[in-house]
């Protein structure tokens, strides 16, 4: 059965370009989160991470009235709504990121998907596939 990525991607939580980083940390406080996509007009242009934001005011003298915008890693890494599980391992491995913004045909965000949401539905598989040959290997 193919998985594809819009429906396990998870809700995102968004901020402007001009958003502080002061706004942007405290909604990843809020929220529980280590990153959020930064949009304009619906559509990704941008993503700011909790160690994006920890090395910009530590190491790069941003200040938490910086904008965002200034910070942010850009351009954003997608992935259509209708591809597969498979597509976004293979785009996180190929372009070395841990977060994929899922688009929709217009390209207008909507929602994400994380390398650990990956790794928990491949383990459920493999805890499925294990259960399915268990009764065989104990007959043996």
């Amino acid at each position: 059965m193919m998985r594809y990525v819009e429906n396990f991607a998870k809700r995102v939580t968004t901020v402007a370009p001009d958003e502080t980083l002061e706004a942007v940390g405290r909604a990843m406080a809020e929220h529980n989160l280590g990153a959020v996509v930064v949009v304009q007009n619906h559509r990704p242009v941008g993503m700011v991470t909790d160690r994006d934001l920890a090395l910009a005011l530590t190491v790069n003298k941003a200040t938490p009235h910086t904008p965002v915008a200034r910070v942010m890693t850009t351009p954003v890494e997608t992935i259509a709504a209708g591809d597969g599980t498979f597509q976004a391992t293979q785009v996180m491995r190929e372009r070395h990121v841990r977060r994929l913004a899922v688009v929709d045909d217009e390209g207008e965000l909507i929602g994400l998907v994380a390398l650990d949401d990956l790794l928990r539905l491949l383990s459920r598989e493999l805890t499925n596939l294990v259960e399915g040959i268990e009764p065989e290997m104990r007959a043996r």
